[in-house]
């Protein structure tokens, strides 16, 4: 074991309830959160705010070479920052949704944030949630879990965050983002979104959250013990 714990490393697809459930099982264990999804938009979000085309590399190389991305626990959830400016909401809006996975398939942005997460978690004491965290990020976690949820199920989550942050986008073109989203993230030729082969996979589908939380935190005492 590490010097602060396990690495606890969350895959999955796009809406698979990732960062929901990783937040509280970090909570839990008194762990880091290190949202990794969060990082990719914030690079994602800038690159759009300086109108810098998704197929220039060397334009959004610079921007992820001297960007300096930060969190901040609050109460309410962890707030986002880039270069000092808040955008814990922004990063979440329809354009950096539909565009992350462009940036996301960038060698040099992979290899810029993946090397600033293995640093984060060097000490462990960690839940890590992303893509590729247990097969490409954190290789060598003690837990690794690949959660999984039905198209159908993953369009509904989505649709209702949206609904709660006044978001209106219909359920039949969630769907067919979220099928595009898994397309892309699997078959990018970087660090697609693959299942370690030490993975347990965890259907959340009919699960509740707090049964998922409860599934990972046994899974996590098992290793710790």
């Amino acid at each position: 074991m590490h010097k602060n714990g396990l690495q606890v490393a969350i895959d999955g697809p796009a809406s698979a309830g990732k960062s929901t459930v990783a937040k509280l099982v970090a909570s839990r264990f008194n762990y880091i959160y290190c949202d990794t999804g969060a990082m990719y938009r914030a690079i994602t979000y800038k690159v759009l705010k300086n109108g810098i085309a998704l197929d220039d590399i060397e334009a959004i190389t610079k921007i992820v070479d001297s960007s300096q991305i930060t969190f901040e626990p609050t109460a309410h959830g962890q707030k986002v920052f880039i270069d000092g400016e808040e955008i814990t909401e922004a990063i979440r809006q329809e354009d950096v949704t539909n565009s992350v996975s462009a940036v996301s398939a960038i060698q040099s942005v992979r290899t810029k944030l993946s090397a600033d997460q293995k640093q984060l978690a060097a000490n462990g004491g960690i839940v890590m949630d992303g893509r590729d965290i247990g097969s490409t990020v954190l290789p060598n976690a003690e837990v690794k879990i690949f959660l999984i949820a039905s198209v159908d199920e993953r369009a509904d989550r989505r649709y209702k965050e949206n609904v709660r942050k006044g978001i209106n986008t219909s359920l039949e073109v969630l769907k067919q983002e979220i099928r595009d989203r898994d397309y892309k993230d699997s078959h990018r030729e970087i660090s697609p979104l693959t299942k370690a082969d030490d993975a347990i996979e965890v259907d959340t589908t009919s699960m509740a959250i707090p049964e998922v939380v409860e599934t990972i935190s046994k899974i996590i005492l098992k290793n710790i013990n």
